[in-house]
């Protein structure tokens, strides 16, 4: 057996470094690292509870507006309030606006580069993904950048700045529109949806939300109207990316972007057929992290964050979150999977949770969540109330839920004489990219890459970061 570090990885947020076990030109085994320590969690300690709206966006400088509204649902939630209907939806459209950003981001300029690698010369469609994909150099590039700063123009008006807004509080949104800057975001909205149907899918948005399966995935793509989804579809077809990298086939979503009596996408367990979901359930493993044991499993609630840098067995900084003693996939596949839209579960029904699968998933909340937002703008009403006060009692606890684009964030918030007591997260990279647990069941990651071909000597097949990047890692997120 052979062993064989990868990493640092480029175009991957954060550090990252994985271990793989070589056999027979096959990965025996994978284990992930994440190996900067961060100290969020201890950091936060002592602390007033309203000072984790200002701490917790520093946590990722792309993922800052989730890590905001997890911890504004936490306070909400000790609090024992909820925000105004123009709160909640300004919320909603701040949420949307960085997800689908990191949608667009992900695809254009960390995926799709690798097929510009020279090891796939010789495919029929490299000369094409080459000129349109190349990092820096390409023509997707120069499209995708100016399209991608218009589309963020709204978090200036949704949320004054961006990262690191204090717009997002417990009890709503402290920026609240007028008239004319709801028309400016119509009309950001109406320019970013011409760029998808134009550049990205060739199609509109509703023609694309509307595929239901596999076979009708195929039909569409060929089909004329070019567009860069389609480029995709063409390079998974011809490399099979739809067998590639299957993890767990166990998806779980805590639910996203709360309307009056629903939320868009809901909360939910898949396992071969719907489940619910047990919050209570959630434990974090320690036993292959650098942390201080605590005996069993502890759910994040109770969890503690104790580093130590040096422990026999552990090989990350990351922790091992597990569902009822399971692994599960987040993102935006597991999302639309227990969401019930009919692609997404057509395409785990197939070959389980695949890179291709995942790519697909993330850009069809694109053409999902866009009409959403249109929506969500109408039923503003200037002039109504955007946020109401959330007096915090100076003892009690809270749990804030939201989807990041990446997937499930979980914010665990107990306060204890006016102070926080204990704050610990569980970000989507978290639950993807776990070490073993006590059981030994490696995560999700580590199980995708389990299998792959590789060499013992030569170098390693860009199909190991196709798997990698097809979980769209944010490693500063990761550890706490």
């Amino acid at each position: 057996m052979t062993r064989r570090i990868v990493g640092p990885f480029n175009r991957v947020e954060g550090d990252l470094e994985i271990t793989l076990d070589i056999e027979q030109d096959r990965v025996a085994a994978a284990y992930v690292n994440s190996p900067l320590y961060r100290g969020f969690e201890q950091i936060l300690q002592g602390k007033l509870p309203a000072d984790a709206l200002v701490l917790v966006p520093r946590i990722c400088g792309i993922c800052s507006v989730a890590q905001s509204a997890a911890s504004a649902l936490a306070l909400a939630d000790a609090a024992g309030t909820a925000p105004p209907p123009n709160g909640r939806l300004a919320a909603n459209l701040t949420l949307a606006t960085e997800n689908l950003a990191d949608h667009l981001t992900h695809f254009y300029l960390f995926f799709m580069p690798d097929f510009a690698r020279a090891e796939y010369a010789s495919r029929r469609w490299y000369d094409g993904a080459a000129a349109r994909f190349r990092a820096t150099v390409g023509t997707a590039p120069n499209e995708v950048l100016p399209a991608r700063a218009r589309f963020m123009q709204m978090m200036g008006l949704l949320a004054g700045k961006w990262p690191h807004t204090l717009a997002v509080q417990p009890g709503g949104s402290t920026r609240p529109l007028q008239s004319s800057e709801i028309f400016r975001l119509h009309r950001t909205l109406r320019e970013f949806r011409g760029f998808l149907e134009s550049v990205t899918f060739g199609a509109s948005l509703e023609e694309v939300a509307a595929i239901g399966s596999r076979v009708e995935l195929e039909t569409w793509r060929t089909q004329s109207g070019g567009g860069d989804l389609r480029a995709f579809l063409e390079i998974a077809a011809d490399l099979d990316l739809w067998r590639l990298g299957r993890s767990t086939d166990r998806f779980m979503s805590y639910g996203c972007y709360r309307e009056e009596d629903r939320r868009l996408f809901p909360a939910g367990l898949w396992h071969g057929g719907p489940a619910e979901l047990d919050i209570a359930a959630i434990d974090e493993d320690i036993t292959h992290t650098w942390y201080a044991a605590a005996g069993l499993p502890q759910h994040p609630a109770a969890g503690s964050t104790v580093p130590v840098a040096e422990k026999e067995g552990a090989y990350s900084w990351c922790k091992a979150p597990r569902l009822a003693g399971q692994v599960v996939e987040t993102g935006a596949l597991a999302r639309q999977v227990v969401a019930g839209h009919a692609l997404a579960r057509d395409m785990v029904a197939g070959y389980g949770g695949s890179v291709a699968a995942r790519v697909v998933a993330r850009l069809l909340e694109l053409a999902l969540v866009l009409p959403a937002m249109e929506r969500w703008l109408t039923e503003l009403v200037p002039g109504e109330p955007w946020c109401i006060a959330t007096p915090l009692a100076d003892d009690t606890s809270g749990v804030g839920l939201v989807e990041a684009a990446r997937g499930s964030l979980g914010h665990w918030l107990t306060v204890r004489r006016g102070r926080i007591h204990n704050y610990q997260i569980i970000a989507p990279t978290t639950w993807n990219f776990s070490p073993r647990d006590a059981a030994g069941q490696p995560g999700a990651l580590e199980q995708a890459l389990a299998g792959l071909p590789a060499g013992a000597a030569e170098p390693l097949p860009a199909a190991i970061h196709h798997v990698v990047r097809s979980f769209d890692p944010c490693m500063v997120c990761t550890v706490h």
